[in-house]
């Protein structure tokens, strides 16, 4: 009222000024509810504080990853085709009718040897320690062959196969 200088425009003619007033309040008080309600203002809208100092500090708990993308993308190919070599082994091993076998035995690829004793391993499938070396060792052979076969399919000429095989190597050593 006073910015506008509403008051001079009373006129004690029109009426008392308590109700210039009072009428004054009204106007004032039904604009800003339409301020409120405005959609162009977000009047419709919810307000949901930001909690920024949680999210700034969630993550500082996080383990640092320093692996550059190209070196994710790497990991996740490696990793995808020492699977997919695992699942044809596993099918060839089912085919033949060894799948019992295969279960049995690929701990024996991805654990040490320390973990996998052949005496007890042989006892659980029902055949001697020499025979379950042997069992290991032709599993272990496959791997090798069914890997280099699969690596085959992803380079130009088959003497990069070694040399896709050694770099298969250093992205799975890194860290």
């Amino acid at each position: 009222m006073l910015d506008h200088n509403w008051i001079a425009h009373a006129d004690r003619y029109r009426g008392r000024f308590r109700s210039f007033l009072l009428m004054a309040m009204k106007r004032f008080l039904a604009k800003e509810w339409d301020k409120g309600k405005t959609l162009k203002r977000g009047g419709q809208v919810r307000l949901v504080p930001l909690q920024l100092d949680t999210a700034e500090t969630r993550y500082t708990r996080e383990p640092a990853d320093t692996c550059t993308p190209e070196q994710v993308f790497e990991k996740k190919w490696a990793l995808t085709l020492l699977e997919s070599v695992l699942n044809r082994l596993r099918d060839d091993y089912t085919r033949d009718g060894k799948g019992a076998l295969f279960h049995m035995l690929k701990p024996c690829l991805i654990g040490s040897r320390e973990t996998q004793p052949y005496a007890a391993l042989g006892t659980e499938l029902g055949m001697s320690e020499g025979a379950a070396r042997v069992a290991v060792c032709r599993l272990r052979e496959r791997y090798r062959e069914c890997l280099k076969a699969e690596i085959a399919h992803t380079v130009a000429s088959p003497g990069e196969v070694d040399e896709e095989l050694r770099h298969l190597l250093r992205v799975m050593a890194r860290r």
